[in-house]
């Protein structure tokens, strides 16, 4: 057999939307339920959640099959960590905070078994292999993995261009909260210059080819971005959600 089909990635590659949820709560009962909701995709987050290795695998398994494709933020461009997470069954990784083509390079080598990456060979004792069960998983597993890089700060803005050119990079997320720190607008990413920034690196994106991504809870921005064609639009987290709901449940009473 061989390796899952990855939709989220064929869907990219179609131009759709896909509309996503981040689960930063690190918790499987959460990500089960949130992956029955509706949603294209949803961010299970190493960076800033409380996930390790085991917290992001027991995610994974209660998402099984819930209808939201699992995307895992890692907490850096970490090979070891990157490989780990596609062993145990991740099959689209968003790396944050990459700046330079060199470091987007690395990252696609990262995803990739050799000879056109240097992803370690352990499939025989992966959950990604049905724990060896897919004998073709190793012939395809490089077709369906999906890497999005997430640039957010002026160093990676500058170089954006070089990293979009890099090729094996199929998405690439503005960060618009470290965006905003680092343009001198911490805590305020609707700013007009913030605003500026992101509007021209999402057609700059577009315009190379390459899947453009964003998060914001903020729907009026969320409305407009889908109608630019942003693939893949991340509308909210499951920290807002709940605290937004509880807040509105207390209010009533």
């Amino acid at each position: 057999m061989p390796a899952p089909a990855n939709t989220f990635k064929k869907r990219l590659l179609a131009k759709d939307t896909q509309i996503g949820l981040w689960v930063g709560l690190g918790d499987p009962s959460v990500a089960e339920l949130a992956a029955h909701t509706g949603f294209d995709w949803m961010v299970i987050d190493g960076e800033h959640g409380p996930n390790g290795l085991r917290d992001v695998l027991a995610q994974l398994r209660a998402v099984g099959q819930g209808g939201a494709h699992p995307v895992v933020r890692v907490r850096d461009d970490n090979r070891a960590e990157i490989k780990q997470m596609l062993d145990i069954g991740a099959q689209t990784i968003l790396v944050p905070m990459i700046e330079t083509a060199d470091q987007a390079r690395e990252a696609v080598r990262s995803m990739l078994y050799p000879p056109l990456g240097m992803r370690g060979v352990g499939a025989a004792l992966a959950r990604a292999s049905g724990f060896g069960a897919e004998a073709d998983y190793l012939h395809t597993a490089n077709d369906e993995v999906c890497l999005l890089l997430q640039v957010e700060n002026r160093a990676g803005l500058s170089a954006l261009d070089d990293i979009l050119a890099v090729e094996g990079v199929h998405g690439v997320f503005i960060g618009p909260a470290d965006l905003a720190a680092d343009l001198g607008h911490r805590g305020d990413p609707g700013h007009p210059d913030v605003q500026a920034a992101i509007d021209d690196a999402l057609a700059r994106i577009r315009g190379a080819g390459v899947a453009a991504g964003i998060l914001t809870s903020d729907r009026a921005l969320a409305k407009g971005y889908a109608a630019k064609g942003v693939e893949f639009l991340a509308v909210g987290s499951d920290v807002g959600t709940l605290r937004g709901g509880l807040l509105a449940l207390r209010r009533e009473f």
